[in-house]
C-alpha cells in the first residue's frame, strides 16, 4: 500500500494538525479533538509513495520540529507524537472474541428510549435554544448569502391555488424515464465530490 503524510491548514496557512494515512484518509479525521477542514484547499498531501513506517518515522518527526499546543511546544493539535496506528495488524481470533464479550458485557440501557438524554425535553430545549441563538448571534458568510436557488427562490412566496391544481394534475400519473448507467454515475461522482468522498 502506498502511504503518505498530509497536514490540515488554518486559514492563515500554518499547520494544525499532521497525519498519516492512504487512500481518502486524509478527508475523513473527525474525532473530539481535530476535524477535517471544509475547504479542502487546506488539506496538503506532504510526502507520498511511502512505506507504512516511512509515513510513521516523517510523521513523529513533523510533529516534534512543530511542536503540540497541549504541551506547549508549537502550533499542532495532535494529541500523540505520532508513528502510532493499528493499520494492517492482525487480531488473533481469541482476541476478537475477547473484545465482543466486552463489548456484550457493557451496559448501554442510558442510551435506551427515555434514558437516552438527548430525548428529554429539557436537554432537547437546550440545544433548540443553542442552534437558534448560534445562527441568530454569528453573521452569515459571503457565499451564505449567495447560496439562493436558482431564480432567487420561493422562500415566503404563497402559491395560488389554481396554479398548485396544475402542478399536481401535471405530475399525476407521471412516469419518469429510469436513469442512464452514465447519468448514474455521474450523480454518483457528484455526490461524493459533495461530502468530501472525492478530491
Amino acid at each position: 500500500m502506498n502511504y503518505y503524510t498530509y497536514a490540515y491548514l488554518r486559514e492563515d496557512g500554518t499547520p494544525y494538525y499532521i497525519g498519516k494515512g492512504t487512500g481518502t484518509r486524509a478527508f475523513y479525521k473527525y474525532n473530539s479533538v481535530v476535524s477535517a477542514p471544509l475547504n479542502k484547499d487546506r488539506i496538503i498531501f506532504l510526502k507520498q509513495n511511502l512505506t507504512e513506517e516511512d509515513a510513521f518515522r516523517h510523521e513523529i518527526y513533523l510533529i516534534s520540529v512543530l511542536g503540540r499546543k497541549d504541551l506547549g511546544t508549537g502550533i499542532l493539535r495532535n494529541r500523540t507524537d505520532g508513528g502510532e496506528g493499528t493499520s494492517g495488524k492482525v487480531f488473533t481470533e481469541d482476541y476478537r472474541r475477547k473484545l465482543s464479550e466486552a463489548s456484550k458485557r457493557q451496559d448501554k440501557s442510558y442510551l435506551k428510549g427515555e434514558n437516552n438524554p438527548a430525548c428529554r425535553p429539557e436537554i432537547r430545549a437546550k440545544i433548540s435554544a443553542s442552534v437558534k441563538e448560534y445562527y441568530r448571534t454569528h453573521e452569515r458568510t459571503e457565499a451564505q448569502k449567495n447560496n439562493k436557488p436558482k431564480g432567487g427562490g420561493v422562500k415566503g412566496r404563497v402559491q395560488p391555488p389554481d396554479e398548485k391544481a396544475k402542478q399536481i394534475a401535471a405530475q399525476t400519473g407521471m412516469k419518469r424515464k429510469p436513469h442512464t448507467k452514465e447519468a448514474k454515475q455521474k450523480m454518483r461522482e457528484a455526490a461524493l465530490r459533495r461530502y468530501g468522498k472525492l478530491p
